[in-house]
């Protein structure tokens, strides 16, 4: 069996209870232009892609400008909210301590912009307990692609069957699977069967407290 050396995290949804803020600052995004929104679809074909590449879905024939001034302006919303909101997943910091204490080497793989992580590592100190920060700020492609998880374990010296990956969405899910990568998945946003056919799943868990660490990961 294939030793585990890494765990690579989400951050919304994963270390970060973040995903109903968010969810609120898409649903007053929408409503600002009086659009409608089915909230739950939204979430599960959007969640882990980057602000632009939804929004060149959603708008086609904007230009860049265009797409980033509404990916910024949403995240304004969300940060609004966020900034006296934000709070951790349980177990987060256990996790990390306990993962760093065996020897593990850590990244943060997510979607997310740099002023939202910058909140989230300010307030509650994660940045100082990862190796490093992927996401597409680094000019990589969002979930389900594997990019910023292939380059999370390019990073930390490991190859992709040693690491663990934690996801809350479906399309991060699928990004670690076409990346090689077993996860574990997280019901913070969305139930158990939103994970069913995923062949890469090893556990399903509505936390991160008692998360155990010996999850088979590959066989040789």
């Amino acid at each position: 069996m294939t030793q585990l050396k890494a765990l690579l995290f989400d951050l919304d949804g994963t270390l970060i209870d973040s995903m109903p803020h968010h969810h609120t600052a898409w649903v007053e995004w929408h409503r600002r232009r009086e659009l409608t929104i089915d909230a739950e679809r939204f979430f599960l074909e959007t969640a882990g892609r980057s602000n632009v590449e939804i929004f060149t879905d959603m708008l086609p024939g904007r230009s860049g400008d265009d797409y980033a001034a509404l990916a910024a302006e949403k995240e304004a919303i969300y940060r609004d909210i966020a900034a006296t909101r934000l709070g951790l997943i349980a177990g987060t910091h256990e996790l990390l301590d306990r993962a760093a204490g065996l020897g593990l080497k850590l990244a943060v793989c997510t979607a997310s912009t740099p002023q939202n992580i910058a909140l989230a590592y300010d307030r509650f100190g994660i940045g100082d307990k990862v190796q490093t920060t992927v996401s597409p700020a680094d000019g990589l492609r969002g979930k389900p692609h594997p990019d910023i998880f292939l380059e999370a374990a390019k990073r930390l010296g490991v190859s992709p069957a040693e690491c663990l990956v934690f996801e809350d969405a479906p399309l991060g899910v699928e990004a670690a699977r076409r990346a090689g990568m077993k996860a574990v998945a997280l019901t913070t946003t969305m139930g158990a069967d939103a994970f069913a056919g995923f062949d890469n799943v090893v556990a399903v868990v509505p936390d991160l407290l008692d998360v155990h660490l010996s999850f088979p990961i590959h066989q040789p």
